[in-house]
């Protein structure tokens, strides 16, 4: 079973956007079908085409026969190469149009619609198209990523864990890492400065180490850094799900998301603004730009991360 995969990261796969940043969180998020792939398809051989910025997130995994990375001479070798089935997860055009070019028998995710000239999807993916759709309208409640991800590639839901093949070097260990940067994409994710420092006092209080945000300019000594720490209190961002690729329990802060998107194996918990729903009735906004005149994520309370933070290092210790 001959099965490409078209995910660069130019797109939420679930989510309306589309741009020219590289989602890297999106990116491990579907690294949930290789799992899924490979048990419904034991002598699956796959091929991923990834963006140059996302390559290390999916280098060495052992369930990728090949990776290719997007360049301007690809395309056309893969409109002439014969696959079983491919699967497209990214929505932008030129690559829908793409996927509608390759031979294969088979084809799930993202399609590009001729007459419109914008995405859909093919017959057995219709159900992520309509869940988009839904979502941005707010006539839907959310579900988990992984399983929309898994089911819209025709595999069955079984709690199939994110894959990561790159093997971390650990460098420091600390109870703690603090994961306060967010991308260019989504600056309404973000606590403010201060209240990461006063969380940062509250651990050492409690005779708890930790470790700010380190690697940044480099994705694998970011990795490296997160496999050193127990517990990842993080934005909604990529350091969240490579922890828990890495099975490392995390805290994840919500605001203009939802954490009811995420399943945490058993591993993290999402902790949102006290705020009243009629005051902020926007969340989750999903909007990089805040109209409020004060954020969301001003009223996340302290000790919540602290109390959940000693509940996931005792659980470790017992």
């Amino acid at each position: 079973m001959k099965i490409l995969i078209l995910k660069l990261g130019y797109s939420e796969t679930l989510d309306p956007e589309m741009g020219k940043i590289v989602s890297l969180g999106d990116v491990v998020r579907c690294t949930v079908i290789l799992e899924a792939l490979k048990n419904k398809y034991k002598d699956a051989n796959i091929t991923w085409l990834i963006s140059q910025e996302a390559f290390p997130l999916i280098v060495d995994n052992p369930h990728i026969n090949r990776i290719l990375i997007w360049d301007e001479f690809v395309p056309f070798a893969l409109m002439r190469e014969q696959f079983d089935m491919v699967v497209n997860l990214e929505k932008i055009h030129g690559v829908c149009a793409l996927a509608d070019m390759i031979q294969a028998w088979e084809k799930v995710g993202f399609r590009f619609d001729v007459l419109s000239g914008d995405y859909s999807a093919y017959e057995k993916s219709k159900s992520a198209t309509s869940y988009i759709a839904q979502k941005a309208s707010g006539e839907i409640q959310h579900k988990i990523w992984q399983q929309v991800l898994v089911e819209m590639v025709g595999c069955e839901w079984r709690g199939q864990e994110y894959s990561l093949g790159y093997s971390p070097t650990t460098k420091e260990r600390v109870q703690v890492g603090l994961n306060y940067q967010v991308g260019s994409k989504w600056p309404t994710k973000a606590m403010k400065n201060e209240k990461w420092d006063a969380l940062a006092k509250m651990l050492e209080n409690n005779n708890i180490s930790y470790s700010y945000q380190q690697g940044m300019q480099n994705l694998y000594d970011y990795m490296d850094w997160i496999s050193g720490c127990d517990v990842l209190v993080s934005h909604d961002s990529l350091g969240a799900h490579l922890a828990l690729a890495m099975k490392k329990s995390v805290i994840i802060l919500f605001g203009a998301t939802t954490g009811e998107e995420i399943y945490y194996y058993n591993r993290g918990i999402s902790i949102y603004p006290k705020v009243k729903k009629v005051a902020y009735e926007c969340l989750p906004c999903y909007n990089p730009t805040c109209i409020k005149n004060i954020h969301c994520m001003d009223f996340i309370d302290l000790d919540d991360i602290l109390d959940n933070v000693k509940g996931f290092l005792k659980d470790r210790n017992d």
